[in-house]
């Protein structure tokens, strides 16, 4: 059996048990009242979001991309997010808390990037230049930018909460960098 033959194995044994169990996911209005956050994570295969903080289906949108990091690419997703929610007539926490994880981790590849500038520069739309700005070798350090990025968004409802932490891929523990705190004060 090869890859793509195991994955569909499993799926089709998560859909007979989920159907089973009648848990199979609701349509989009129904489900967007239980989404309490955004995790933005790295693409790294070894810290999936979902995974690495429990969450179930339908509790978290998760997007993932190089390094985790807030890019243009990234926020125009956040974008067409929000318009969906938008014309399904639903405002995520708008009901209750909702947060924004920023998740960044060690041992991350992004790092193994940095001697070629002008491929970083381009994933983040800026000057070479300006990268240093990104403190791309250190997780801690790149997690605290990209919440500052984020909190400086006014599209953002104030009130969501945000935070940055960093997963320690040796130790499976989370690292809270930027504690949970309101985008910004209202």
């Amino acid at each position: 059996m090869n890859s793509l033959e195991s994955m569909l194995q499993r799926n089709r044994d998560f859909a007979a048990k989920e159907s089973a169990a009648g848990t199979l996911m609701p349509s989009l209005p129904r489900a967007l009242p239980n989404v309490k956050a955004i995790i933005i994570g790295c693409a790294d295969m070894r810290v999936d979001p979902a995974h690495i903080l429990g969450i179930k289906p339908g509790e978290a949108v998760v997007i993932r991309n190089i390094g985790g990091r807030i890019t243009p690419g990234l926020l125009e997703q956040m974008g067409l997010l929000g318009r969906i929610g938008e014309v399904a007539g639903e405002i995520p926490g708008g009901g209750g808390e909702f947060h924004i994880v920023v998740l960044h981790h060690t041992d991350c590849g992004i790092t193994r990037l940095v001697g070629d500038p002008a491929k970083l520069a381009h994933y983040f739309q800026i000057q070479e230049v300006e990268l240093k700005k990104k403190a791309i070798p250190d997780p801690r350090a790149a997690v605290t930018v990209d919440v500052a990025l984020l909190r400086a968004i006014p599209a953002l409802p104030s009130q969501w909460f945000i935070s940055g932490l960093v997963f320690d891929v040796a130790t499976g523990l989370i690292d809270v960098v930027v504690p949970p705190a309101p985008l910004r004060s209202v």
